[in-house]
């Protein structure tokens, strides 16, 4: 199965990750899609922004549900866009450090295009 194989992410991806910064390169690689990569972002943003204003106001008992943002536009972006199952399936932890990670590294211009 192709790494852009809507039935699942790569085959050639290990059962498990040792370490974040062992999984990160591979997350990247299931992000190339410019359109699929800025709806992480957004999604990413608009939940950290949410998840502040919840906890600024004391809504704590919110913030569990405002953590499912990211997901719908994410999801979008890989069954359409990528054509890929989302890591977040197999990987959830890593996932969304994955996401806050690239957030980040789009944010400040560490992350370009898919070719980064």
């Amino acid at each position: 199965m192709s790494e852009r194989s809507p039935r699942g992410a790569a085959s050639s991806a290990p059962l498990a990750f040792r370490s974040f910064a062992e999984f990160y390169p591979f997350y990247l690689s299931q992000h190339r899609n410019p359109t699929c990569r800025m709806l992480h972002v957004v999604g990413t943003v608009v939940m950290v922004v949410v998840v502040a204003w919840l906890a600024f106001t004391g809504a704590f008992a919110w913030i569990p549900l405002a953590l499912l943002i990211p997901y719908p536009p994410g999801w979008v972006g890989h069954f359409v866009f990528e054509h890929n199952r989302p890591a977040s399936f197999r990987w959830p932890f890593y996932s969304m450090l994955g996401d806050l990670a690239m957030a980040r590294d789009v944010l400040l211009g560490r992350l370009r295009g898919p070719e980064s």
